[in-house]
């Protein structure tokens, strides 16, 4: 749980593709910020600073707007799909102490049992924590699962505070001995009854 970065960013007039390209190229990044019953305010952050915050997930940022300051948590990041340079950036805001509901990625700790393979079947987990005290991710350890291990939603310990939001019941990973091997067997087998017959 890291803390809220402060950035100062500019209010928006002019939109569309070419304003947007123009803003980009002058190493700004269009946002919009939204929530808690007020009109979308269209801002432009700047570029390097954002960059660097929102490569954490749910990245809470203080605004300086005009002299307002603003918290503001990182909804969605909008790329290029060829380039990877950020386009738009979607902002909510939201209060100390005020609750939401978000979702974090899962991170696998450890080494299954020798010969066997882990399937994450989810890359995220919803969780409902304080908008100030969000985990950056879960930690999920499969150290020494066996074939056939499961680990689901309600399975996984979360930090002091942080509340599932997510049906327990939900696969996180899960853990096979490769079929290769069974039939790398097979032929062995065959082989050896060829032999055997000659």
């Amino acid at each position: 749980m890291s803390d809220n970065a402060t950035l100062s960013v500019d209010v928006r007039t002019e939109f569309g593709k070419g304003f947007a390209r123009r803003l980009r190229a002058a190493g700004k990044i269009p946002a919009v910020l939204y929530g808690h019953g007020t009109e979308p305010r269209h801002l432009a952050l700047p570029g390097h600073e954002a960059g660097l915050i929102v490569r954490s997930a749910n990245a809470l940022i203080e605004l300086d707007i005009e002299g307002q300051t603003e918290l503001a948590l990182v909804k969605d990041v909008q790329r290029d799909p060829v380039r990877q340079i950020i386009e738009h950036i979607d902002l909510v805001i939201v209060k100390r102490g005020e609750r939401v509901q978000v979702a974090v990625p899962v991170v696998l700790e450890g080494e299954t049992f020798s010969g066997t393979i882990h399937t994450q079947a989810a890359t995220t987990i919803t969780v409902d924590a304080s908008a100030t005290a969000l985990p950056e991710h879960i930690v999920v350890s499969i150290a020494g699962l066996e074939d056939g291990a499961l680990v689901h939603a309600g399975d996984v310990t979360l930090p002091e505070g942080v509340v599932l939001a997510e049906a327990k019941d939900m696969l996180l990973v899960s853990v096979s001995t490769p079929a290769v091997e069974a039939e790398e067997e097979a032929p062995a087998a065959a082989e050896a009854t060829a032999e055997s017959a000659e």
